[in-house]
């Protein structure tokens, strides 16, 4: 089965299907709630943003492996030409 949600523009993976864009909204919805719910507990700049870091890192990697997983890959026949 052939997954096409997502395609490679250089090192990023922009959605190119519906659910494509469900997951990179999750995502994106979830780092923001992770950055206020950090920033409630934090008590400087500094701490928010070394705690952000971490985990924006974390979703990061696994949008990134859903997206390489799921990407739009050249058939095999058009490399040839």
């Amino acid at each position: 089965m052939k997954l096409n949600w997502f395609t490679r523009k250089g090192i990023f993976y922009l959605p190119a299907a519906v659910a494509g864009w469900l997951i990179f909204a999750i995502a994106f919805a979830y780092a923001v709630y992770t950055f206020i719910d950090i920033d409630k507990r934090s008590h400087s700049v500094s701490d928010t943003l070394i705690n952000f870091v971490f985990n924006l890192l974390i979703i990061g990697l696994i949008y990134t492996v859903i997206a390489y997983f799921t990407e739009k890959r050249p058939v095999a026949d058009d490399l040839e030409d």
